[in-house]
Formats: C-alpha cells, sequence, structure tokens
C-alpha cells in the first residue's frame, strides 16, 4: 500500500486545512494502520490470527447491517452531533457569569 501518492491542493496558501484533509486521506486509505504493523515484526503465526479475527469482524458487522436492513433486528440509536453547527450546540456552552 505504501508508494500510492496521495495529492492535495492548497487553496489560498491554507496548509492547515490541506495537512486535515491529507490526514483525513491517509486515514481512509489506512496509511497510519500499516506504519503502525510495521513498527514491529509480526510473526506469521500471529498475522494469521490477526487477519482471521478481522475476517470474523467484517463477517459479523455484515451480518449485523443484513439483520438490520431485513428487519430482524432494531437499528442501534444515532448517538446526536454536537459540535460545530450542529444543531443543538448552542444549549450545550455554558452561559456566561452574571
Amino acid at each position: 500500500m505504501i508508494g500510492n501518492a496521495l495529492q492535495v491542493l492548497v487553496r489560498d496558501n491554507n496548509v492547515d486545512q490541506a495537512l486535515r484533509v491529507l490526514k483525513k486521506k491517509m486515514q481512509r486509505e489506512g496509511i497510519f494502520r500499516e506504519m503502525k504493523a510495521r513498527r514491529a515484526y509480526e510473526k506469521p503465526s500471529e498475522r494469521r490470527n490477526r487477519e482471521d479475527a478481522e475476517a470474523i469482524r467484517r463477517a459479523r458487522k455484515a451480518a449485523r447491517k443484513q439483520a438490520v436492513r431485513d428487519g430482524l433486528i432494531a437499528a442501534p440509536k444515532k448517538k446526536p452531533l454536537l459540535g460545530r453547527g450542529a444543531p443543538g450546540a448552542a444549549a450545550v456552552r455554558p452561559s456566561e457569569p452574571k
């Protein structure tokens, strides 16, 4: 995976925004996970065990999503978004002292 070229345009000399976009792309590509995995040697048996566990997790997640789509189980409750631009974010801010 390492060796793919990621490209980010810097608009209006806004390096901070370009860096955020680059980090998001790297996260999506799994580069950080791969760098962490390459820090130390992983025995072939450990690698097989990890890959098997990942495959089981993926299969369980897919089965869970399919069951939700089929209506067999209830969908998980969505967490409220709190932050910039989120509805209700103003209500969370503490009021100014009087």
